[in-house]
């Protein structure tokens, strides 16, 4: 019987992910502008910071829309379909689960933000105007 669950929501995924994908470029959102050196500060901020996700997940299609909606470029890495990704996320975070934020704060130390909500409520704290 796990076989067959397995099979169903894989084909599902395969289904609904370029769907998802598709509705996520279709509506993303306009990002906010700032004057050229509060975007440079926020670049560089944001350096600091690493999104570890899946392409096709709904939390980390949820995560990615406020990252753009804030203008931030955070690295993202996939930790799907590249194990290098996914084994440092599991050794730094002790879970593959994602989204999660890597942040690492200036005196070295690194935090790992689990949960889409968690993630957004912490850039907008720290971003927004």
């Amino acid at each position: 019987m796990k076989p067959i669950i397995r099979a169903f929501f894989k084909t599902l995924r395969l289904v609904l992910g370029p769907v998802m994908l598709l509705k996520e470029r279709l509506t993303q959102p306009q990002g906010v502008q700032r004057d050229a050196a509060a975007q440079a500060a926020v670049d560089l901020q944001c350096q600091s910071m690493t999104l570890y996700q899946f392409n096709t997940c709904p939390f980390c299609i949820k995560t990615r829309q406020e990252m753009r909606r804030l203008s931030l470029p955070i690295e993202k890495r996939d930790a799907q379909h590249n194990a290098a990704n996914r084994d440092a996320l599991q050794k730094g975070s002790g879970a593959t689960k994602v989204p999660c934020l890597k942040i690492t704060e200036a005196n070295g130390e690194t935090r790992w933000l689990q949960d889409s909500k968690a993630i957004v409520v912490y850039l907008r704290e720290r971003f927004q105007h």
